[in-house]
């Protein structure tokens, strides 16, 4: 039996790699064989050597977990939104893992229909993921996309709303994304490349007949471009989107006549970005073309969507990044972000009137939410902060009243009084200042520098990481922790430039706006080196294992969720999925100049001998977009190397993918371990 109070020690191979003559080794390459069983066996050991490193915490991970399970309401429900003739909403009944579908005909006080029980469905299952869900224009049939491994990998089945009897027919293999055509028997449906992942073929299926006659009518043939599907808000037309990180194409097609070629709206033109949305007789483009950075918004008519005939709606703003967009009737709403935070604007159609929803708070985050009808002068939007539990409102874009049709329910009670959230900035070592946003409880903080802080962020794809609420969140806060998100370049917090700032050749400032924010945060006394902690999934794994290579001693410790680690070997390699496609957000290391830039930053390859902060880290074994083995070579790796007394400790979930343990519940139980290896050490200063 192995000694469990030992880390396992991976075995070393010679392997090594030849690239614009610069020889590179990968001594643990072998793990990347997820068939191999000494592979799986090395991961059960590294679970194993864990759960015994962490079994102090036992006791603090279960109370933890019941916490965090007991803030959430066992039998709650969604805000019910109403589309042809039915309020639609689902709910979650007390002991299910897994929500449960429905919809009430033309009143909520109408009798419940049960669409889909997930809970039935996954009665089991050790992964279990329903992943699209839509009911056929004459509301009869239900279609739904399952993936119960976690590979985001979906097959598409069907039920007979009427008789309750779900279909035999299923086709298997799909990215999950499909949509109804208007005459109630078909769907327009995407499938990935079986290696790659990538989503590069729409098929047309008729319900009645066999997958395999199903017709391909369109193929993505680059292969650095995704394709999907999406119907318009108007039902009129069936669009096939193809993007990469620069550029997009769309095709569109009637809704009514399924059988109907696919016509171009605008051709590919590297660099130009745009969405597509219909109402009467014209296309509504939200777009970066004619150098418009922060995006603007055009029209077309349908008959002429190429851009040669786009006219400008809302023109391009330097100061106003343009996000979204959503039509109504007799109203345009426009979601923008200005100065870091999110807003919504409501226009008139004649441009007589336009004013901003006004928010009670200096800090926040706002967003449309789901809004199917076009005839209606009310706005779904959602609302919240780092201190107000999220919130769905229905806005009347006429009177301007607000009503408040749910607030998140913390079950045991919250007050948000007893919490403080602020923003400040870091000045980067370019001098560019970047926002943080960070929150605690009133009570338990004084800025002297003694309490423990976790800063988070992630900084890639433009995604911009909003302050938003957590019930999970208050384990820390109410323990005396300070939390801080990094509004580092790579996101889109301050405008698209935030972004392009953030990527390709200019991925560093990502990383080094995150140490300036950790030492801004020391040098404020929000909390000191030996307090503080780093936090980052997937893209933000990346920054977490690149900081920590920087400069370890900034922090006590950190957690790297499914990280990405291994930059110049997955990039190199187009056979892993998502790989082609990312070439526009990190570059190319076929070309030396990127292969260069790669290297001076990927995490995997710039371990060296130095002490390093206590790590945890985490995995999924059908991880589609980070592979295992990613997070699985750098801890043998930082195993190696690491000098000093460092706690590095793997941990990979055997049934899951990308996103964790499904369920409301079980992905608890992975936070419960990750807050608690950050409270003992939080608990001890040595």
């Amino acid at each position: 039996m192995k000694d469990l109070r030992n880390p396992p020690r991976a075995k070393k191979t010679k392997t090594s790699y030849i690239h614009h003559g610069h020889q590179r080794r990968d001594p643990y390459s072998w793990l990347s064989n997820r068939e191999d069983p000494e592979v799986i066996a090395y991961l059960t050991e590294e679970n194993s050597y864990t759960k015994a490193q962490l079994s102090h915490t036992e006791g603090l991970q279960e109370q933890l977990f019941e916490e965090m399970k007991g803030r959430i309401k066992k039998d709650d429900s969604s805000v019910p939104y109403f589309k042809r003739g039915y309020f639609y909403y689902h709910r979650f009944v007390a002991g299910g893992e897994y929500p449960v579908y429905c919809r009430k005909m033309g009143s909520m006080d109408a009798a419940e229909e049960v669409l889909l029980d997930v809970n039935d469905l996954a009665e089991g299952a050790d992964y279990f993921h329903v992943g699209g869900l839509e009911v056929s224009v004459d509301g009869r049939l239900l279609c739904f996309a399952v993936d119960n491994v976690g590979r985001r990998i979906y097959s598409l089945h069907w039920k007979d709303l009427v008789s309750g009897e779900t279909l035999p027919e299923v086709i298997y293999d799909t990215t999950g994304n499909f949509v109804w055509a208007n005459d109630n028997r078909t769907i327009f449906y995407a499938k990935q490349d079986s290696e790659t992942l990538r989503s590069h073929k729409i098929y047309r299926h008729a319900l009645g007949k066999a997958a395999e006659e199903d017709e391909l009518v369109f193929e993505e043939q680059d292969e650095t471009f995704t394709c999907h599907v999406k119907k318009s808000k108007s039902d009129s037309y069936i669009f096939i989107s193809s993007q990469s990180t620069v550029s997009s194409e769309y095709r569109f097609a009637s809704a009514d006549d399924p059988e109907q070629p696919f016509l171009l709206v605008q051709e590919r033109i590297r660099g130009l970005e745009y969405d597509v949305e219909h109402v009467r007789s014209e296309f509504y483009i939200l777009t970066n073309a004619h150098e418009a950075i922060n995006f603007k918004l055009v029209k077309t008519s349908v008959l002429q969507p190429d851009m040669s005939h786009w006219e400008d709606v809302i023109p391009y703003r330097e100061n106003v990044l343009l996000e979204g967009f959503e039509l109504f009737n007799n109203h345009l709403v426009l979601e923008e972000r200005f100065n870091g935070l999110t807003r919504l604007q409501v226009r008139s159609w004649d441009g007589s009137q336009k004013h901003y929803i006004k928010m009670d708070e200096p800090t926040y985050t706002v967003w449309t939410g789901y809004n199917p009808e076009f005839y209606t002068q009310l706005l779904r939007f959602g609302y919240n902060s780092l201190c107000v539990p999220s919130s769905v409102y229905d806005y009347d874009m006429v009177t301007k009243e607000k009503t408040l049709l749910k607030q998140q329910e913390v079950v045991g009670g919250y007050s948000q009084e007893d919490y403080l959230s602020e923003r400040c900035w870091a000045t980067a070592a370019d001098g560019t200042e970047v926002p943080i946003s960070l929150v605690y409880k009133k009570s338990l903080f004084r800025k002297s520098g003694d309490a423990p802080l976790l800063l988070y962020a992630y900084g890639s794809y433009g995604h911009s990481t909003d302050p938003t609420f957590s019930s999970n969140r208050l384990s820390l806060l109410d323990r005396g922790f300070v939390y801080a998100i990094a509004h580092v370049r790579g996101g889109q917090e301050m405008g698209r430039y935030w972004y392009e700032r953030g990527k390709m050749l200019e991925k560093r400032n990502t990383f080094s706006d995150f140490i300036s924010c950790a030492e801004y945060l020391i040098s404020e006394k929000y909390t000191q080196a030996d307090r503080l902690f780093a936090m980052g999934g997937s893209a933000g794994g990346l920054l977490v294992g690149t900081v920590i290579n920087w400069r370890p001693e900034l922090f006590k410790g950190a957690v790297a969720a499914v990280p990405f680690v291994d930059v110049v070997t997955t990039m190199l390699d187009e056979t892993i999925p998502l790989t082609t496609g990312e070439f526009d957000e990190w570059g190319n290391p076929k070309e030396k100049d990127y292969y260069d830039y790669m290297l001076s930053y990927s995490p995997y390859d710039n371990v060296r001998e130095q002490r390093y902060p206590n790590l945890l880290v985490t995995a999924g074994l059908h991880d589609s977009q980070v592979q295992y083995w990613e997070p699985a070579k750098w801890v043998a790796k930082l195993r190696d190397m690491a000098e000093a007394d460092s706690v590095i400790l793997l941990h990979t979930n055997m049934d899951a993918g990308h996103g964790g343990a499904s369920g409301r519940f079980r992905a608890l139980r992975e936070l419960a371990m990750e807050y608690a290896f950050m409270l003992d050490l939080a608990s001890n200063k040595g």
